[in-house]
């Protein structure tokens, strides 16, 4: 294991050190602290293009939000449903059947990615870059957008609004995701990632065997790709595939690309609400359940008996569904990272870890993509948790619930309450009505207690807005393309709308200051607490469920 503890230091290291820099600048997002050139050239395209930027409500940010992606599942349904007569085809793709198009929409602008086919062979060029390409920046400008709308409600000092949509998904896509994707894209081209519009290559093997090499637009979609935590890969391999993924490097850039953003919100957060602790304090209770988790994973993966010649330097190793290239350490670090953040990305196959490998990815799922989690959706997850904290923690001393000086009350935690059991709800649900129904359970390739972990990663991942799947489930159904783009809707949306809620009522309230009595909320006290609380609540939801899956599967090879 002195590896594995090796690889994680040195991960969170370069985590820390670039999130620094991205952080001051997404600082300067929060209130508009921008150049006076960039603001000058921005006030007079938002002149020209007759939008109105004046700051929002919380329901009309909301409003927004919702009318923007909605419209965005549209048009990508639109170019799916029609890209056998779109321009950008060579190899003649063929238009998608209706229900997996709705699927892939939804799928896409939630952030989740979740893919019911294997894109070099169902997707043109002109899907994957004007269709895929342009919602993997606007769904990761979307979570981006909401987490500022949550950090002015602890910032601002009684204000009525929380800020412009169309102001922060503009800055947000055109600031930060797009040169980070820039720089990103040219890196991955050095590697060895393609990018190119060329027909596929058909050709010949020494051995006399005929083989097609897929081609395309591969750097570019794979760069917001990570960076926005939204995984859907341009090959069905996705990054365990050489053209997306080649070398060790690329690897590890992958991990920290989506990692960058949600580690350096919050650092901003602290930087913006005028404690810094409160960021650390974040980090440290991520960091922690993360360490232990790449730990855990590492472990089942690296003692197994399941294949006898693999063996390492700490014995037996579980091999399987693994790139050599990476190898178990790096795939089980990659597991961990990609299931923590609302990321879909993956580089070996989650379906072949062991019982209890592949339970801990699944986990990180369930308890809400906190751990670091999506761009914006891990910090306002994660903040959600703090407020539940603040709650319990001020009960217990017999204190009035407040956080940063703002008072905690009756609306807020219902708010909080909601969209802390919208995913648990839609997954618990669509698993039991998946293994209940016969259109469920005719997608099942393995039976028993594996089949039903196949089942119940697949809900996780989509209430989750994940996209990483457990393979093994034939999901290009119209049951499981519609329950599931069902799960990714509300998953999203009955979070966000939650979040801008208490945004909205939070922002309203004046910043009390800090009496003798109040809880730190940075010290080890609270942090621990944090951390409790992110336990608890996933263990009164989905231990039954797990002991069902991966646990039994566990005990049955024990």
């Amino acid at each position: 294991m002195n590896s594995t503890l090796i690889a994680l230091v040195l991960f969170l290291a370069l985590l820390f050190i670039l999130a620094y820099p991205v952080s001051q600048w997404l600082t300067g997002l929060v209130e508009g602290s921008l150049p006076r050139w960039l603001l000058s050239a921005e006030k007079s395209a938002w002149r020209y293009s007759n939008i109105n930027t004046e700051e929002m409500s919380y329901t009309s940010y909301a409003l927004s939000l919702l009318a923007f992606n909605l419209l965005g599942v549209a048009f990508l349904f639109t170019i799916l449903m029609t890209q056998e007569w779109l321009p950008l085809n060579p190899e003649s793709a063929p238009n998608m059947s209706w229900h997996l198009a709705l699927n892939t929409a939804v799928s896409f602008v939630t952030n989740t990615n979740w893919q019911a086919y294997s894109g070099e062979n169902a997707l043109s060029y002109f899907s994957q870059t004007m269709g895929l390409t342009v919602q993997n920046f606007l769904s990761a400008a979307t979570g981006t957008a909401v987490a500022l709308v949550f950090i002015r409600a602890f910032s601002r000092e009684t204000s009525q609004t929380v800020g412009n949509a169309w102001v922060d998904i503009a800055r947000v896509t055109l600031y930060l995701l797009l040169p980070l994707s820039l720089v990103l894209a040219l890196f991955f081209v050095s590697q060895g990632v393609i990018q190119n519009f060329s027909p596929y290559v058909h050709l010949t093997t020494l051995e006399g065997a005929r083989q097609t090499l897929p081609m395309g637009p591969v750097a570019s979609q794979e760069a917001i790709k990570l960076l926005g935590t939204n995984g859907g890969g341009f090959f069905g391999a996705n990054s365990a595939h050489p053209f997306e993924n080649p070398t060790a490097l690329s690897n590890l850039v992958q991990m920290l690309a989506i990692f960058l953003i949600p580690c350096a919100l919050c650092m901003t957060f602290g930087r913006a609400v005028g404690d810094t602790r409160q960021g650390r304090a974040l980090l440290w209770a991520m960091t922690l359940v993360f360490s232990l988790s790449v730990i855990a994973v590492a472990y089942a993966e690296l003692h197994t008996a399941s294949d006898p010649l693999a063996l390492g330097l700490d014995g037996p190793v579980n091999m399987e569904g693994k790139e050599s290239r990476f190898g178990v350490i790096s795939s089980s670090l990659y597991a961990v990272v990609t299931t923590a953040a609302s990321c879909g990305a993956v580089n070996a196959m989650h379906d072949s870890f062991t019982a209890l490998g592949g339970m801990v990815p699944l986990w990180l799922m369930q308890i809400g993509e906190v751990i670091f989690g999506g761009v914006g959706s891990g910090l306002y997850g994660m903040l959600l948790f703090v407020l539940l904290t603040a709650f319990v923690a001020a009960l217990m001393i017999g204190r009035s619930p407040e956080y940063l000086g703002k008072k905690i009350d009756v609306f807020e935690m219902k708010m909080t309450a909601l969209a802390i059991l919208v995913s648990p709800t839609l997954t618990l649900l669509g698993t039991a009505l998946a293994v209940s129904t016969e259109a469920g359970r005719s997608g099942v390739l393995n039976p028993g207690a594996h089949g039903f972990t196949e089942i119940l990663y697949a809900y996780s991942s989509a209430a989750n807005n994940n996209g990483s799947a457990f393979a093994g489930l034939s999901a290009n159904t119209p049951f499981y393309n519609l329950t599931l783009a069902f799960a990714m809707l509300i998953g999203r949306f009955g979070v966000i709308l939650p979040v801008l809620a208490i945004a909205g009522a939070l922002a309203n309230k004046k910043r009390q200051s800090l009496a003798q009595g109040t809880l730190p909320t940075h010290g080890p006290l609270f942090i621990g607490l944090l951390i409790g609380t992110l336990l608890l609540v996933a263990a009164l939801t989905f231990i039954p469920a797990l002991a069902l899956g991966p646990i039994a599967e566990h005990m049955s090879f024990s």
